[in-house]
């Protein structure tokens, strides 16, 4: 049978780490990272997350925007952390300086379907997600064809609906990838264009389930991002840090400006977010290009 995944810029890697590394990993991780609970549109996500990266000699930072009413402190890689993300990017043979890292703690944790956000993400890089613990689905749907797209605006992101319902309009090619202990999805980002992803509830009782299912899961995604923050006194203000790169409106960072909070141009970014998520054809330069400074929605 066809095993590609998405538009076949993307695929499972299976055993990431070696026996000995792997062993206690998923303890030291749940020990080591600072977990936190994140909010959209006012409710809590249902899943516990935390942020890293590398922070640079000049002391920025980089920082992927998606929607969050405020997303979680970056913090620096932590040592296992660290250890996952170099044996991630010796295999996806780019930088990876950034983790979303999050804690689904039961079945009936998930994440709603959505395109990842690629303002940030540096142009020509793939998205990597690793798994440690339970075992579960990743469902990957084609994203509708524009007329449906037009009449169907549903919420961005809206982790407080129920993602098993489904959307009126014919029914869309789907995939179901299992995510084992251990293993690493790359999705390239035509891939991310194209197709929404999503980890359903599962709501079956966990005598109903394989061992492997059961637990907790934590899930790791490595991205490369091109736009930073930067607290130096230099170049920033007492207003408060700026930003900088590819998703900013300064794109080096002698150009750094300011951090807007709110207002015009975060309902514009929004927007922006929205038709990512639901046109396949979206004109990156047309929309992006320009750049926003804005980071909390």
């Amino acid at each position: 049978p066809d095993d590609t995944i998405g538009e076949g810029d993307s695929r499972l890697v299976l055993n990431l780490l070696p026996d000995e590394l792997r062993e206690g990993i998923f303890e030291r991780l749940r020990e080591e990272v600072a977990w936190e609970t994140m909010y959209h549109r006012g409710g809590k996500v249902p899943r516990l997350v935390a942020v890293q990266g590398r922070i640079e000699e000049d002391g920025s930072f980089p920082v992927y925007r998606h929607p969050s009413d405020q997303s979680p402190s970056l913090r620096p890689f932590t040592p296992t952390v660290d250890l996952v993300r170099r044996h991630a990017e010796a295999i996806i043979g780019h930088p990876l300086n950034h983790v979303l890292i999050q804690l689904y703690r039961q079945g009936k944790d998930y994440i709603s379907e959505h395109s990842d956000k690629t303002i940030d993400i540096t142009r020509g890089t793939s998205i990597a997600n690793v798994s440690f613990g339970a075992r579960r689905l990743m469902i990957l749907r084609r994203k509708k064809a524009l007329k449906v797209a037009e009449i169907d605006r549903t919420s961005e992101d809206s982790d407080a609906k129920d993602p098993s319902r489904t959307s009126p309009g014919p029914p869309r090619e789907s995939q179901r990838i299992a995510l084992p202990d251990n293993s690493m999805l790359v999705m390239g980002l035509r891939t991310n264009s194209a197709w929404l992803h999503a980890i359903h509830r599962d709501n079956r009782p966990d005598k109903a389930k394989l061992p492997e299912e059961t637990g907790e899961r934590i899930s790791l995604t490595f991205r490369c991002i091109g736009t930073f923050l930067t607290t130096d006194s230099a170049f920033s203000t007492l207003d408060g840090p700026r930003i900088f790169g590819q998703g900013a409106t300064g794109k080096t960072r002698e150009q750094a400006r300011s951090v807007i909070f709110a207002g015009e141009e975060a309902e514009d970014l929004l927007a922006a977010f929205g038709k990512e998520n639901h046109e396949s054809d979206f004109d990156w330069e047309a929309i992006y290009g320009k750049g926003f400074d804005v980071l909390h929605f």
